[in-house]
């Protein structure tokens, strides 16, 4: 017996974004960006249409994940190393004698760990997972993410669901 599976890569699911990474101890990567890709692999059973999915409402669902996290500071809140301090205007956040600042509106605070590419991939398929299950998708056996942070380097989640 087959299974079934659908990809999307497109060009426009792409966000450029901030951040830094916590680790190896107690240091602390500098502030930097990447232009990260983001990818979206479905499986599960044909509907009634014959599709595992429509291509159309993943696209979109997809691009408005991606435009979320778009031109931001992305900050884990659940870091153990990090404090922050989220005011109306402004975001601090403290790593030892380390203080950043950013304007409120320009910080995604993300329920992750790091901002890695893993914990990213994780974030999104969350996001995606929740998306699909408010448009009433419940055919679905896996849900898999991957985010490219630069050309030929990629982090991948994947959900059994």
């Amino acid at each position: 017996m087959g299974r079934y599976r659908i990809h999307i890569a497109k060009d426009y699911l792409n966000f450029s974004a901030a951040h830094f990474i916590t680790g190896d101890g107690y240091q602390c990567e500098p502030l930097h960006g990447h232009n990260y890709r983001a990818r979206i692999m479905l499986e599960g059973d044909l509907d009634e249409n014959y599709y595992v999915m429509n291509f159309v409402p993943i696209k979109r669902m997809m691009k408005h994940i991606c435009d979320a996290l778009d031109h931001r500071m992305l900050l884990p809140l659940e870091n153990e190393r990090l404090v922050l301090t989220v005011g109306d205007e402004q975001v601090h956040v403290y790593y030892g004698q380390c203080c950043y600042s950013f304007p409120r509106n320009d910080v995604v605070l993300l329920p992750i760990p790091n901002t890695t590419a893993e914990m990213l991939a994780r974030h999104i398929c969350d996001q995606a997972r929740e998306a699909l299950h408010e448009l009433g998708i419940d055919h679905l056996t896996a849900i898999e993410i991957e985010v490219e942070e630069s050309p030929g380097q990629a982090a991948v989640y994947r959900e059994e669901l």
